[in-house]
């Protein structure tokens, strides 16, 4: 399923609703619950938390004739104003995770030469959170230096505490986007908290693909455009940590939760590795790309 969190412009409540995108029409599966007296919750994190009931339910509300659906559980994709999916509970970023990037990362972010004998991870606050389509705010009074990381998201399905590589995919609801965005000169003595945790600093989207609808993580394009040039083509394949042992080192010391989500790490073409370095400005689109999944698209704002 590709589940999603969207609003509508008509008349009436606007409040985000559950939907899946099935042929480019998104179901409304509230309504569809509603008129078959099932009972479903009507939030992602909340689904995602439901377990397999709750996915099997839905996957019968989609299935079911679409002859008897209401009228008002159907609308056309480009009618539909999306959302971040859900709000994580933590997000949890990975750094210095593709072979390439570690190298450009050395040369002009200051880290080490060396890849790294373990997983690299920092934490993203839930309200850096925003979606596909909102604006990534540019305040300049605080960076000049913001830069893109397209990263395939893994969102936690199942409470996992110390965990084996052989078990963690048993953990995954699904997939999608994040923007790693960063401001590149907020780095405060390595730290990396108020420069990849600011508001907006997580574009999340635009859907969660669920785990049995994409066959292999391990082996998806992904690619990143500002103003429409390409700056970042890679493929999962690369990661240094495989998202096996990913969850299995996290969850070695950190309890995940359902709705929890990682971020899995850059490929190389990030920003600050240009030559000359290239920045976000007021103006640019950002658009990033992971195959199976679909695009997520963000404007850059002047926040002063």
């Amino acid at each position: 399923m590709r589940l999603l969190t969207f609003t509508t412009s008509g008349a009436g409540d606007h409040a985000p609703r559950l939907g899946a995108d099935v042929d480019g029409l998104v179901l409304d599966l509230g309504i569809l619950a509603d008129h078959a007296g099932a009972d479903l919750p009507r939030d992602l994190l909340s689904f995602v938390q439901a377990g397999p009931a709750a996915r099997e339910t839905a996957r019968r509300l989609i299935e079911a004739d679409p002859a008897a659906r209401p009228a008002a559980a159907a609308h056309r994709l480009e009618d539909v104003t999306p959302a971040a999916p859900l709000r994580p509970g933590k997000i949890i970023g990975v750094g210095l995770n593709y072979v390439e990037h570690v190298e450009e990362s050395s040369r002009s972010l200051d880290t080490d030469k060396e890849l790294p004998p373990r997983p690299v991870l920092f934490s993203k606050p839930a309200t850096a959170v925003t979606g596909p389509g909102a604006p990534i705010l540019h305040n300049g009074d605080l960076t000049q230096q913001l830069d893109w990381e397209c990263e395939l998201a893994v969102v936690i399905g199942r409470t996992a505490f110390r965990v084996s590589e052989e078990e963690a995919y048993e953990h995954i609801f699904g997939f999608s986007i994040v923007n790693d965005i960063s401001a590149r000169d907020q780095r405060r003595s390595g730290q990396w908290f108020f420069s990849k945790g600011q508001d907006s600093y997580a574009p999340f989207g635009p859907v969660v693909v669920t785990a049995d609808e994409i066959p292999d993580p391990m082996a998806l394009d992904l690619s990143l455009r500002v103003n429409g040039v390409t700056k970042q083509k890679s493929n999962t394949r690369h990661m240094l940590f495989p998202i096996a042992r990913l969850i299995a080192d996290i969850s070695s010391g950190v309890t995940l939760e359902p709705g929890d989500v990682i971020a899995t790490g850059s490929p190389s073409g990030v920003g600050a590795g240009m030559v000359p370095p290239e920045f976000l400005v007021p103006g640019d689109t950002v658009e990033a790309t992971v195959e199976g999944i679909g695009t997520l698209a963000n404007p850059v704002v002047d926040a002063r």
